[in-house]
């Protein structure tokens, strides 16, 4: 029994592991090849909210099985990143979900729990779907 969860536990650690990147410009150019939208975490590391976010929200399974079947994303700090002037960087933590051309479609601001970043998420997709529509895309 014992050996067993000492192979159970890597694997969990892997499944639960969100693929972030830091770069803007290489998430919009994932998201193009992968066909996904884009989720732009704006933070710093001084943010209590941005370090409760981290640790608890995005800590989630099912948050993070979602985000990396759905979305790239893309987390950029105040401390390390230059942001791109389209995106408001105070107060944070801040929230941007963009489609894969860096089109803003949902925003949001501050400390979010699971069930509402999940909404986020939902309000994120169908957003989208309505803007392809009057597109005349599927």
């Amino acid at each position: 029994m014992r050996l067993f969860l000492y192979l159970l536990i890597p694997f969990t650690l892997l499944a639960t592991d969100i693929k972030i990147l830091n770069n803007y410009d290489l998430g919009l150019q994932k998201a193009k090849q992968e066909h996904k939208l884009v989720y732009v975490l704006i933070s710093s590391q001084e943010c209590q909210w941005c370090n409760k976010f981290e640790k608890t929200t995005l800590s989630n399974s099912s948050i993070q099985d979602r985000l990396n079947e759905e979305f790239v994303v893309v987390k950029l700090t105040l401390e390390h990143n230059k942001i791109d002037k389209k995106f408001k960087t105070t107060p944070i933590p801040r929230h941007y979900f963009l489609d894969s051309s860096g089109n803003i479609i949902y925003s949001a601001l501050g400390y979010r729990d699971k069930d509402l970043f999940d909404s986020f998420m939902d309000n994120t997709q169908e957003r989208y779907k309505k803007i392809n529509l009057k597109k005349g895309k599927k």
